[in-house]
């Protein structure tokens, strides 16, 4: 409602622990009178509410956050289902969602079970852990697994793809900001401004 008035009126945002009515009966009627008594005589102040801008980024912030948090979430799905079908790839890939870790699980959703197979899609320093890999990829990899770990491994491309589109958007909102961030991050104190 905030947001549909603060075009035409001079809104406040109250805070209900300031508003507290005295015990008896309520309606809406008897709360916007008590609202407006404490009002006239200055017993409250409008809450601060941030401009569109900055609520924006607020948003498209947030929502991030809670796209990156899923993505962990799902992360550590893949690695529970792998290790239940006896799957040990993260004990030997730092990341199992490498380009290796990735080109294996997509070969095991395909149908490869084959450790010996499986091990030689690594690339990088991986390959110098072949040897534990091919320990690491024996199991028990069934249809099951593999129709779980493809949709995890799609969930996962939509997530980083929404993550992507989000960080894009976030600099573009922020772009006219670039200078107040910068002298922010000059500030004793400051951690880091921009929000990558």
């Amino acid at each position: 409602m905030y947001c549909v008035l603060e075009d035409g009126l001079e809104c406040w945002l109250l805070n209900a622990r300031h508003l507290r009515n005295v015990p008896g009966r309520k309606t809406d009627v008897k709360d916007a009178e008590w609202i407006c008594q404490l009002v006239e005589h200055g017993l409250v102040r409008p809450s601060f509410v941030p401009p569109p801008p900055i609520r924006e980024l607020r948003n498209l912030t947030r929502y991030r956050k809670a796209q990156i948090e899923e993505r962990t979430r799902e992360a550590q799905r893949l690695d529970k289902i792998l290790q239940d079908a006896g799957i040990k790839l993260s004990s030997v890939a730092t990341d199992i969602l490498g380009l290796s870790g990735r080109a294996m699980l997509a070969a095991m959703v395909q149908g490869t079970r084959d450790p010996e197979i499986l091990s030689e899609l690594a690339r990088g320093k991986l390959r110098k852990k072949i040897p534990a890999l091919k320990e690491a990829l024996v199991g028990r990899f069934g249809a099951d697994h593999a129709l779980i770990v493809g949709a995890i491994l799609a969930h996962l491309e939509f997530l980083d793809e929404v993550i992507n589109q989000l960080s894009a958007e976030i600099e573009r909102v922020i772009a006219p900001f670039d200078h107040q961030v910068d002298d922010s991050a000059r500030s004793p104190g400051w951690a880091g401004a921009r929000l990558r």
